[in-house]
């Protein structure tokens, strides 16, 4: 059945192809004698379309050989035509502007574009165990996660490296991309599910020829984070260049900044960590008018110490010190809460979270293409990629005065022993700690291998006297994802261990309990700094920790064809379409200690057998995965037309897009999405409006469909307001449909006008608002939602059952929404410095995204929308820019230099947080008092320089942080490291230089 939406499109395209005129009186493109400017580079090329300013050329490579298609290709649509300027907003960085950047891995450079917000690398979620995105370099843009950001290599589908889907660009083959296109708005109709916030497509050379490689090495100012970089590719043609192999292998090492353990420190002689934390006062406080929170520095948690602490009853504030001695702990002043301010802040494990993953990365790449004819090609390329992260979320491992400790334990010092017996009339007292005795800290070893090949065919053929292009594919893509945790404790083992008593026989220390002596337990010490001993750290901690294997596999096979339908009255009528399956799987696996079942484990040692750990797994102190699997297809088809309609001396000329896109998933079913754009280059000089209205789509994925089961013990209150024990079951939902946005954008684009010839400007609005986003709910909302008369929830509800079997699956539904708009502003400006009698050439490029909003509503009653524009702790920024200054040419166009100014507007903790300081209302949880709620941007400056020894040989220097900033600190409600690096630079000032050869 014929839709409105595809009647319109089939009746606009039919209109235009029979040469119907849209306004009368207008010539075509043939009577005005010439072709529209193009508003595209050639071969591959997507629009700058917010006039990115063309960099300084790098020395260039032999001539390759053009491409037997040799079609234009923009980013942010599937049409490729003679005078097509594209609706929709994209940016692109070429390659001159990634060497420029130097970094030593291309992510790191895209995540500087103020569009992209929330991405993850290998300096975030490094205080995570269990995430499992550790190390992992996901596009986010908007600030919509990186769930809802498509991310391309040459227009295809890569092999997601997680169980959300997302790709990891450490993976892709960098050397050989000559250019990314940022497609900053709604992309489904053209690419398909997940371009909600955009796609980020990698474009490669296809036609390498020559040598070409990048040696580079770098390092802080604080002599960590070591850094190197090898690259190299070679291509050539044979036989008359009909067969052409292009080869590149990359290999990059960082060994990032190691933690400096305990206490208010900094890595490596960083003076700016003074232990920040939010310092919550008492109901009594808060009712007298004072602020729930206060950010305070220098603080010192109160419930554990370095080695030891009592914290309750008569012996509370007795710490434990070298070989155990017993001493009065020093709290400090100001004690509130949970923290004093100053005091004994030895035990602080905030210090103890790496700034930056150690991070390795191998790539080999290859592509072999046969020119059938001059029009033809078929081609293969190959991809092997390995990113290996290691990092230490936090050292030892912090029990916060939970851990009940009976007089007669065996390692308390008999002063100690002797003043629990006579003032614990229960026999136990609480005791915390940092574990400083342990003689590692928890280390994370992720490691993802990728194993992709496409088999393809592109070209052009004549139909109806008109030239048609096409492009096909198919994929197939593995990835093996293996998370190993080192170091760290088993939750009930070390209960068992540090629960000691002396043997009545022997007077040895022993573990309490029997049945855990059967099964090996050894005694361990906590209290005092001793050695610890190694037989009792190898029991709580054994050498096979946590494991996750993770196998996932898509296979793609896409055909796409575009070309003119008929030459319209204002130009020719474009037409793109295709069709697209897609089958893509996981399994996980998880050890037998974190996700339960026997001792067998399917991807290493078997697990020695232990009754004393839970049969169904959470047994580390963190890392326990668990198992699950699942699998989904989708089969899509697509249709884009592109119809001049406007072609006027006086009133200019103007292009009507149409795009839309059906999906049938396996899983979620039916899904559409559609997209109608126009531009029109108006009569001004330079100047041309475009906008664009669109809805995308994403679909669940497999981790939010299949996720595999985990279960804790929860208390509910059923309608009557009785307190109900249940079974809290983690799980995915199959149930789930997929996530629609509507995506609107309005923009400006002034480009190289008479009276500003080497200057181009773009302002685009942009407004997107997604529906039915899948997000998790906790337990007692689900009830109350059932009790609310939702059926679809109460299908995941039981707790009218007998004692013991009643549960809650704890699951992902459609309720929530997201909200974001604001503006994008891109300027460049290009001018030869010899017109003034100076050397070289000048480039000044500046972009800047403003979030006006960024909403998020749960979609739960009894709760409220949060505003996340201008959360410091979050990844949206009011303002984030980018701003570039060369000079190139210097020195008999030997030299360039190059300045770099990023940019983050300040902002607040929190948005829903009520900043006062006396006379405060009473906070809610949606709206807490706080008495600072202030946070301060950043500005970063990057310095570099280029010397071209030869046509060939090209040295660089750079220097990012040029004036080392510190980060600016985020405080929380625990001792954690209390950074966010999607927003600040954590590092610090960093040197790197390298060599160019392009032969």
């Amino acid at each position: 059945m014929q839709t409105p939406f595809k009647r319109t499109l089939i009746n606009l395209a039919v209109a235009s192809a029979c040469g119907i005129p849209w306004l009368p009186g207008h010539a075509t493109e043939a009577q005005a004698g010439q072709a529209a400017t193009p508003d595209v580079r050639q071969e591959g090329a997507g629009t700058t379309d917010a006039a990115a300013a063309p960099a300084a050329p790098a020395p260039a490579p032999a001539p390759a050989a053009a491409s037997p298609a040799n079609t234009v290709v923009v980013s942010g649509s599937r049409i490729a035509a003679r005078g097509f300027t594209q609706p929709t907003p994209t940016t692109s960085l070429t390659a001159a502007d990634f060497d420029r950047a130097a970094k030593p891995n291309m992510f790191e450079s895209l995540t500087e574009l103020p569009a992209l917000q929330g991405s993850t690398g290998r300096t975030t979620n490094t205080f995570s165990t269990s995430s499992g995105i550790q190390g992992l370099s996901s596009l986010s843009l908007r600030g919509l996660g990186t769930i809802r950001t498509l991310t391309l290599l040459d227009g295809q589908r890569v092999v997601g490296a997680n169980v959300t889907g997302v790709t990891d660009v450490s993976q892709f083959p960098q050397l050989l991309v000559k250019r990314v296109d940022v497609v900053t708005g709604g992309a489904s109709a053209s690419y398909g599910s997940d371009a909600v916030g955009g796609v980020v497509n990698f474009i490669t050379d296809k036609r390498f020829t020559g040598f070409k490689a990048n040696v580079a090495g770098g390092m802080t100012r604080y002599d960590d984070d070591k850094s190197g970089t090898l690259q190299a590719a070679w291509g050539k043609g044979f036989l008359d260049d009909r067969l052409h192999v292009t080869v590149s292998g990359e290999f990059t090492k960082q060994n990032g900044i190691d933690s400096p353990g305990f206490g208010e420190v900094g890595a490596n002689g960083r003076t700016w960590y003074n232990n920040p934390a939010l310092q919550e006062s008492t109901r009594a406080m808060q009712a007298a008018g004072a602020p729930r929170y206060r950010s305070i520095t220098h603080a010192q948690h109160i419930q554990y110490a370095k080695y030891g602490l009592i914290t309750s009853g008569p012996l509370r504030g007795t710490a434990f010190g070298p070989g155990g001695t017993p001493y009065p702990f020093q709290y400090g002043t100001d004690c509130v809460g949970n923290f004093c301010i100053g005091g004994d802040r030895s035990g602080s494990v905030g210090a103890g979270t790496n700034l930056a993953m150690n991070f390795k990365r191998q790539v080999a790449y290859g592509r072999v293409s046969w020119n059938l004819d001059a029009d033809n090609e078929i081609y293969v390329t190959g991809n092997w990629a390995q990113v290996k992260s290691v990092f230490s979320p936090n050292p030892g491992a912090a029990k916060q005065g939970n851990l009940s400790i009976r007089c007669d334990n065996a390692f308390l010092p008999p002063s100690v022993a002797a003043g629990c017996t006579a003032g614990y009339p229960g026999g136990t007292m609480q005791v915390g700690t940092a574990n400083a005795q342990f003689p590692a800290n928890i280390n994370v070893h992720p490691t993802r291998t990728q194993r992709r090949a496409v088999v393809g065919a592109n070209g052009k053929f004549a139909l109806f006297g008109k030239d048609w292009s096409y492009d096909a594919y198919a994929e197939h893509g593995e990835n093996t994802t293996v998370i190993h945790v080192r170091d760290i404790t088993l939750n009930p083992r070390y209960n068992f261990a540090i629960d000691a008593v002396r043997d009545p026989a022997t007077g040895r220390a022993v573990c309490r309990s029997a049945a855990a002596r059967a099964a090996g337990c050894q005694p361990v010490n906590i209290f005092g700094e001793v050695p610890i001993d190694m037989a009792g750290w190898n029991y709580i901690a054994p050498r096979n920790g946590p494991m996750q294997h993770t196998e996932s596999t898509q296979n793609v096979a896409s055909v796409n064809v575009n070309g003119e339908l008929a030459q319209g009255w204002a130009g020719p009528v474009s037409l793109a379409f295709g069709a697209e399956y897609r089958r893509e799987k996981y399994a996980v696996h998880g050890d037998p200690y974190g996700a339960g079942a026997s001792g067998e484990s399917p991807y290493g040692p078997a697990y020695p057998q232990d009754p004393t750990l839970s049969a169904t797994g959470d047994n580390w102190f963190a890392g326990n995965y668990h198992n699950g699997q699942g699998s989904f297809n989708v089969k899509e088809a697509y249709v884009e037309v592109n119809i001049p309609f406007l072609k006027s001396a006086t009133l200019g000329e103007a292009n009507l897009n149409l795009a839309d896109r059906e999906e049938k998933y396996s899983t979620a079913g039916h899904a559409r999405a559609w997209k109608v754009g126009a531009t029109w280059q108006t009569p001004v000089d330079g100047l041309r409006l475009r906008a664009v209205s669109s809805q995308d789509v994403r679909a669940p994925n497999l981790s939010e469909l299949y996720a595999a089961m985990t279960v804790t013990n929860q208390a509910v209150n059923n309608a009557q307001g009785s307190s109900i024990q249940i079974q809290q079951r983690n799980v995915g939902n199959p149930n789930l449909k997929p996530e629609t946005a509507r995506n609107n954008s309005f923009g400006i684009v002034l480009s190289q006008p008479g009276w500003a010839r080497n200057f181009n400007l773009s302002v685009d609005y942009f407004d997107i608002e997604v529906k039915n986003v899948i997000s998790s709910l906790n337990p007692q909302q689900e009830v109350d939602l059932c009790y609310g008369g939702n059926q679809e929830v109460c299908s995941a509800v039981s707790i009218d059952g007998p004692a013991g079997t009643n549960y809650v699956l704890a699951q992902s539904f459609n309720f929530a929404s997201l909200h974001t708009r604001g503006v994008d502003v891109e300027a460049a400006w290009r001018r030869n410095m010899r017109d003034f009698g100076l050397p070289g050439s000048v480039t000044l490029r500046g972009l800047a995204s403003r979030t006006i909003h960024a909403i998020s509503d749960p979609g739960v009653p009894g709760t409220t929308p949060s505003e996340g524009a201008g959360n410091m702790t979050g990844a949206t920024p009011k303002w984030k820019a980018l701003l570039t200054q060369s000079w190139d040419g210097l020195l008999d166009g030997k030299l360039g230099v190059a300045l770099t100014e990023r940019w983050i507007s300040a902002g607040v903790f929190n948005n829903e947080y009520i900043e006062c300081q006396a006379n405060c209302p009473l906070p809610t949880a949606a709206h807490p008092t706080i008495f600072d709620n202030h946070m301060p941007g950043a500005v970063y400056i990057d310095f570099g320089g280029t010397y071209n020894f030869s046509k060939q040989v090209t040295a660089y220097v750079k220097i990012d942080n040029l004036a080392d900033r510190d980060p600016v600190l985020v405080p929380q409600t625990n001792l954690s490291l209390a950074l966010n690096p999607a927003i600040y630079d954590a590092v610090g000032r960093t040197y790197r230089a390298g060599v160019r050869m392009n032969f």
